[in-house]
């Protein structure tokens, strides 16, 4: 059996694939190069092996064909491969490293995609590099127009009606006919962006009501349709996190640690995972912060005396963390979202 592999460790890349074969002891029997047509044909000559991968671009498309051909293919974060890279990096020592992680008992895997996750979460990216062109095109307007004594209002509306009034017809705003026209041909751009953010919104509303999870999450407070199709999209199975805190730890809402010496030391949160995911949930606690109001929910009063003690940011923060639990909870269980009510001080005990 010692002349068996049974880990396979790949190193993806566009044109140039690189496969190392190990055995249950960790000898590397064998190392190929192939090109992208050569890799499904060349796997599905093998036994059945456990394959290893970064997760990089175009590894779940990999993953998913190669788990048809029945192999055990599991995808890995570069970080946790990095520490095992042999000599300077290449091609071959990448592939020899993603065997040897793959072949350990307590690696941590990253979770595949489905197709339709991909599908959401490519839509999710469009409108949020759609988002950034469009803030870009005001910003450059912004400044062209500070060129010519003009400025505007921070707010989007105010703007909007700010250059309306200075680029009228009967306004006299100095402005040669060359530079107008290079504003509003700006305005136009930035109209484009808007109806097509306006098209991204109405597609990601009505896959969230489309989702029985996704409904489900929406009663969670401040999480909306955003968040609840990006979290639907970027965790497939919860399952996959043993508890609620691998989830939240995941998207790198947890503290960063380092202790030693019996001594715990912990920090600021570890900023980890899904950068996008994560930016979403504290949005989503700053929202339930801002309408908290005198709502009884225990959670909310909770987060509402942490922002008196910490502030408002370490408060949204804290809040985010919990939010990213609950919401672990009830795609696991299937349940409602059913608030914890705090108990008034006149109620009789």
């Amino acid at each position: 059996m010692d002349d068996i592999a049974t880990v396979v460790g790949v190193d993806i890349a566009k044109t140039v694939f690189v496969a190392v074969g190990m055995n249950d002891r960790g000898k590397v029997l064998w190392r190929k190069k192939l090109s992208r047509e050569e890799v499904l044909p060349f796997f599905a000559t093998l036994a059945l092996v456990k394959i290893g991968m970064e997760a990089c671009a175009g590894a779940h498309y990999w993953a998913r064909r190669l788990n048809a051909q029945g192999h055990d293919t599991r995808l890995i974060a570069a970080q946790h491969v990095k520490p095992f890279v042999n000599g300077s990096k290449n091609d071959w020592n990448d592939a020899q490293a993603i065997a040897e992680v793959r072949s350990r008992g307590e690696t941590k895997y990253v979770p595949i995609n489905t197709e339709a996750q991909q599908d959401m979460q490519m839509l999710h990216r469009a409108r949020q590099a759609l988002l950034s062109e469009r803030n870009g095109v005001i910003c450059r307007i912004r400044a062209f127009a500070g060129e010519y004594g003009k400025v505007f209002p921070l707010s989007v509306s105010k703007f909007r009606k700010g250059i309306a009034e200075w680029l009228g017809d009967d306004a006299e705003n100095g402005l040669s006919g060359n530079a107008v026209q290079t504003l509003r041909e700006l305005l136009e751009q930035l109209d484009e962006k808007e109806k097509r953010q306006d098209a991204y919104d109405a597609r990601i509303a009505l896959a969230a009501k489309e989702d029985e999870r996704a409904r489900r999450l929406m009663q969670v407070p401040g999480i909306g349709k955003l968040t609840a199709t990006a979290v639907v999209a970027s965790v497939s199975d919860p399952r996959h996190f043993p508890s609620s805190r691998d989830l939240s730890a995941n998207l790198g809402l947890v503290p960063r640690q380092h202790s030693s010496g019996g001594k715990d030391r912990l920090f600021g949160i570890t900023k980890r995972g899904d950068g996008y995911l994560r930016t979403l949930l504290i949005h989503c606690a700053r929202s339930a912060l801002r309408c908290a109001g005198e709502k009884p929910d225990r959670m909310l009063r909770w987060a509402l005396q942490v922002q008196q003690r910490r502030g408002a940011k370490i408060a949204a923060v804290a809040l985010a963390n919990k939010l990213a639990r609950i919401v672990w909870a009830m795609l696991v269980s299937g349940d409602e979202y059913q608030p914890v009510l705090q108990r008034s001080a006149s109620a009789p005990v």
